[in-house]
């Protein structure tokens, strides 16, 4: 089947149809049938990319890449080995989609300018290194992008956000048996600090308190005594009790907003 038979159909090829493109491909690297199979076979960069869609990237981006990927299944494929090309080209579709969610997913906010002009890079040294033969070099892609050396090295910088580190990356202490993970080089906070940090806070507070206001105080949140129980222990009524308890609590509250606020 040549070019021009294959735009008069009004159908998708068939099985056999394609057999035979990929086969004219692999002989004639002819890039008019190179286009045909693109064309046959996008669905499956269209069904991968909706399933990674919605995770942080936009779809368009994915489907780019997925595109690409599929690029490389078709320049891949042989015929001979047997096996069907959408068993071929899934996995290494899908495998481009993952490594550009490894580079692409930001773990810090940049600026727009910098998201979208990294994409660019990203496509340009794509497009450069076919081309090349070669991977890129920095000037290379900022005149390809008309933009400045400073820009893309200042977004390749700026690119670096995307992939966090993991805690769990090993290190050897300078040649000793030992190896320590970067999560134990990581300070945390004592559990401990809080509490320092409130019993400070609570002793400023009840330094304006009398010794009454002190005991029901204590009894009521540190005891976890009954309102009855400290009434009989200072031989005073139970709505004293209450009336004492939000009247200390009250004081407590400015002492304590005073304190903060300082």
């Amino acid at each position: 089947m040549n070019t021009e038979q294959y735009y008069k159909l009004d159908r998708k090829l068939t099985k056999e149809e394609r057999k035979e493109l990929f086969k004219e491909y692999e002989e004639t690297r002819d890039m008019e049938i190179r286009d045909i199979l693109i064309k046959e076979h996008l669905y499956i960069a269209e069904v991968l990319s909706k399933k990674y869609s919605g995770r942080g990237i936009d779809y368009d981006d994915i489907f780019q890449v997925a595109s690409i990927g599929l690029i490389y299944a078709i320049e891949r494929y042989d015929l001979s080995k047997g096996f069907e090309f959408s068993s071929f080209a899934t996995p290494t579709i899908i495998g481009e989609i993952k490594k550009y969610f490894r580079d692409k997913g930001w773990t810090i906010r940049v600026p727009r300018r910098i998201q979208e002009l990294s994409k660019k890079i990203n496509n340009a040294r794509v497009y450069l290194s076919q081309q090349y033969q070669k991977t890129p070099t920095v000037n290379e892609i900022a005149d390809y992008l008309n933009t400045t050396p400073e820009e893309i090295l200042e977004t390749i910088e700026a690119s670096k956000v995307y992939s966090p580190q993991s805690l769990d990356v090993v290190y050897d202490l300078n040649g000793d048996d030992k190896e320590i993970n970067l999560g134990d080089l990581i300070g945390v906070d004592e559990k401990y600090f809080d509490k320092i940090e409130i019993n400070d806070l609570l002793e400023k507070a009840m330094l304006d308190l009398n010794e009454v206001e002190k005991t029901i105080l204590i009894e009521r949140y540190f005891n976890r005594s009954t309102q009855v129980s400290i009434a009989k222990k200072l031989d005073i009524s139970q709505m004293t009790v209450s009336r004492i308890e939000k009247k200390v609590l009250g004081k407590m509250k400015k002492e304590m907003i005073k304190t903060l606020e300082a």
